[in-house]
C-alpha cells in the first residue's frame, strides 16, 4: 500500500521533480551562478508575462484544448499604442493604461463573440489576429518612429511594472522584502491546514496530518528562499507582485468558484455541460475576453520590462503561453489542468531558458531543447490518460 501510495505521490508531482532536478543539473552547469539573487530576479521579470498569459490561456484551453494564436502579436500592436499615447502625445500614464485596458476589453468581447456566438473555430479567429496585429503594430510604430520603435517610457509607467517595492541597493538585505516573504509563508501554511480540516468535517479525502506538515515546510522553505534572495537583490520586484496576484485570483476562480467549474465542465463534454444547464457559449464567451484582457496586462510588463515598443515585441509569445501550460500537466483535449501546474511549466521553461542563457547555448540550439521538451510533457500526458483509463 505504501508502495502504491509513493507511486502516485511521485505520478501527481513529476513536473515539479523535473524542475528541481533540471534546476540541480543548471546549479552544476553554470558553477552556482544561476543561485545567484540576481537571477531569481532576472527569472521573475524574464517570465513574468509567461504566468499572465499561461493564466488565460489555461481557461482556453479547459474549454476543450482550445487555444488563443493572436496573444503575442496583440501584445505588439498595445505595445505600439502605448508608445503613441504616452510618448508621441505625452498622455498621462493612468489614462494610458485605461485607454489601453480598453482596446484590450473591445477586442476581447468581439473575439468572445465570433467564437461563442457566430461558431468561428478558435484557431481561425485569433490566426487572424496573429496575421493582422503585428502589421498594425509595425505600422503605426514606422509611423511615429525612423527608427521603427518608440522610447523610453514614462518612469512613473516603468516603476508601476518594472520597479521595486522599499527598494535598497543590491547587497544591502531588504527587511520589508523578507518580512513579507515569512508573511506569505505563514499564510500559506494557514490555508493548506484550514483546507484540510474544512476536507474532513466535510467527509472527503485530505491529507494526513504529516503530508500536510511536510507540503508546508517545504512550500514555506521556498518561498523564504526566494524571497532572501530578492532581499539582496534590491526588494520585491513590481512585476512578482502582479504576477502574485493575478495567480491568486484565477487558483481561486478554478478551485473555489461555480463559473470556474463551469470551464473544466465545458471542456470535459461540452455537449453534456449544455444538457445540464451550463451556458456553454458563455463560458467561451468569457475564456476569451479574460485573454484579451490578461493579455493587455502582459504588455505593461512586457514594454516597461524593454523600456521600449518595437515589433518583435511579443513575437512566439503565445507558444510561451501554450508550452508553459502543457508542460504544466492541462490536458490538450480540455478539462483538466491548475494554475499551479501551470505555474511549475513556467517556472520549468523559465529555468531552461536562463540556464541555457547563462552557458551561452546558441539560440537555434535552445529551440531544440525547448521543442523536446514540450514533446516530452505532451507523451507524458497521453500515457497517463491511457493508465488511468
Amino acid at each position: 500500500m505504501e508502495k502504491k501510495s509513493l507511486t502516485a505521490v511521485l505520478k501527481k508531482n513529476a513536473m515539479l521533480i523535473v524542475l528541481v532536478l533540471v534546476y540541480l543539473f543548471f546549479l552544476i552547469l553554470t558553477g552556482g551562478s544561476i543561485f545567484s539573487p540576481s537571477s531569481f530576479t532576472e527569472l521573475i521579470n524574464q517570465n513574468a508575462y509567461v504566468y499572465i498569459l499561461g493564466a488565460g490561456m489555461l481557461m482556453c484551453m479547459l474549454t476543450g484544448g482550445n487555444i488563443d494564436l493572436s496573444c503575442g502579436a496583440f501584445v505588439c500592436l498595445l505595445g505600439a499604442l502605448g508608445g503613441v499615447f504616452m510618448i508621441v502625445q505625452g498622455m498621462s500614464t493612468g489614462l494610458s493604461i485605461l485607454l489601453l485596458l480598453l482596446i484590450g476589453v473591445f477586442y476581447g468581447v468581439v473575439l468572445g463573440a465570433l467564437i461563442a456566438y457566430v461558431h468561428i473555430p478558435p484557431w481561425i479567429a485569433t490566426l487572424a489576429g496573429y496575421l493582422a496585429f503585428r502589421g498594425l503594430g509595425t505600422s503605426i510604430l514606422s509611423s511615429n518612429s525612423k527608427t521603427g520603435s518608440l522610447a523610453p517610457f514614462p518612469v512613473s509607467f516603468q516603476n508601476l511594472f518594472y520597479g521595486r517595492v522599499f527598494p535598497t541597493e543590491k547587497g544591502v538585505f531588504n527587511w520589508p522584502c523578507f518580512l513579507f516573504g515569512v508573511l506569505a509563508a505563514l499564510l500559506v501554511c494557514l490555508v493548506i491546514f484550514t483546507t484540510r480540516n474544512s476536507r474532513l468535517r466535510k467527509g472527503y479525502e485530505a491529507d494526513s496530518l504529516k503530508s500536510a506538515a511536510i507540503k508546508s515546510v517545504l512550500v514555506s522553505a521556498v518561498i523564504i528562499l526566494v524571497m532572501t534572495k530578492l532581499a539582496m537583490d534590491g526588494g520585491i520586484p513590481t512585476t512578482l507582485l502582479w504576477v502574485a496576484g493575478i495567480l491568486l485570483i484565477y487558483s481561486f476562480i478554478t478551485s473555489k468558484t461555480t463559473i470556474g467549474r463551469h470551464f473544466y465542465v465545458v471542456g470535459g463534454n461540452m455537449e453534456a455541460a449544455r444538457l445540464s444547464g451550463v451556458n456553454t457559449r458563455r463560458i467561451m464567451f468569457l475564456a476569451y475576453l479574460n485573454m484579451a484582457v490578461l493579455t493587455s496586462i502582459a504588455t505593461f510588463t512586457v514594454i516597461a520590462r524593454s523600456q521600449s515598443a518595437y515589433a518583435d515585441v511579443g513575437k512566439n509569445f503565445e507558444m510561451d503561453a501554450i508550452s508553459a501550460c502543457v508542460v504544466g500537466g492541462v490536458s490538450a483535449s480540455g478539462g483538466a489542468g491548475t494554475v499551479l501546474g501551470m505555474v511549475i511549466g513556467a517556472t520549468l521553461i523559465g529555468v531552461i531558458n536562463l540556464g541555457m542563457s547563462l552557458i551561452s547555448l546558441d539560440a537555434n540550439y535552445q529551440r531544440v531543447v525547448k521543442g523536446f521538451v514540450l514533446l516530452a510533457a505532451v507523451v507524458f500526458d497521453i500515457v497517463s490518460q491511457k493508465k488511468n483509463k
